[in-house]
């Protein structure tokens, strides 16, 4: 019996899926089944019960999945001991993050971290926020970056950095001639926003809730590429994170504006799952991506 069997098993117990226990493992669902039975084969007992309505581990296989996992943990515990004693930084780290992290904020850390580790691969996956965590829990991928990240006890949360929200508009709109705005200007407004069941959107939803501000939402968008893009042809005015915004505000395609009441950030994070033994390499990429003097010095 091979550990990369019991593995497998482990994640289809906990995906309830072959196709998404195959994905994670590389691997084809053929591959996946023909290890199950080969599992079944060996311990004489029926692991998973299989109808359409229903996906368990029978009685057998709840027992054989609280033992692989305990097993699992040891022999990445023993695997990631003998890397630090050997002083080696290898393998791959499966990302899943947020499109505004992934397409700002990730790049110049990563940059840094694969250079001074080249031999370390990873592979970053865009993905809603919901999407993130599922991803997560379901052993899909090693490490989540999302923002305004959710408690659970099911993860670990490792705090990143605060980022800055700004208001940002049209050249022509009549809020790009200010030099500053209180909060109350944006009453009546256009709103650009994130589609409602985003984190982002229900902390904005939130901010202009507890300040008695109504904003007239014209359109929806789930990332903010979309929300920026309806701002260029002038539909409206949206907050969003300022990293996402540098280049179109050199480019003058788009204004921002200070807001005067306050500060404005959003807290982000990577996640992953509590069960976790973090590599070596995983280790080092929450390092630097926790430093923020990596952004000037990747560029």
């Amino acid at each position: 019996m091979q550990i990369e069997s019991l593995k497998v098993f482990c994640d289809l117990v906990e995906t309830e899926s072959f196709t998404k226990a195959a994905h994670v493992n590389e691997v084809t669902q053929s591959a996946v089944s023909q290890q199950i039975g080969s599992l079944e084969r060996q311990f004489k007992s029926v692991l998973i019960e299989r109808s359409k309505k229903l996906f368990r581990p029978t009685r057998e296989g709840q027992v054989l999945y609280e033992h692989s996992k305990k097993l699992l943990a040891t022999y990445d515990a023993l695997h990631n001991k003998i890397q630090e004693i050997k002083d080696v930084i290898s393998g791959t780290i499966r990302v899943a993050t947020i499109y505004s992290i992934g397409l700002h904020e990730l790049p110049p850390y990563l940059k840094k971290f694969l250079r001074a580790y080249p031999a370390v691969r990873v592979h970053v996956e865009y993905r809603r926020a919901s999407q993130v965590y599922e991803d997560v829990l379901g052993n899909a991928v090693d490490l989540g970056l999302v923002a305004y990240p959710n408690r659970d006890s099911r993860l670990e949360v490792f705090p990143l950095r605060k980022e800055p929200l700004v208001l940002i508009c049209h050249p022509d709109h009549p809020l790009a001639k200010s030099q500053g705005i209180r909060l109350k200007a944006l009453s009546g407004q256009k709103f650009i926003g994130f589609q409602p069941d985003t984190p982002t959107r229900k902390a904005l939803d939130r901010l202009l809730r507890e300040n008695q501000i109504q904003v007239e939402h014209v359109m929806e968008f789930d990332n903010v590429e979309t929300v920026k893009r309806a701002v260029e042809i002038n539909a409206g005015v949206a907050i969003v994170p300022l990293g996402t915004v540098t280049q179109e505000i050199a480019k003058k395609t788009l204004v921002q504006v200070a807001l005067e009441d306050n500060s404005f950030h959003r807290p982000l994070a990577a996640i992953y799952k509590q069960s976790k033994v973090l590599t070596p390499a995983m280790k080092q990429f929450l390092a630097i991506l926790k430093d923020t003097r990596q952004v000037a010095t990747a560029a």
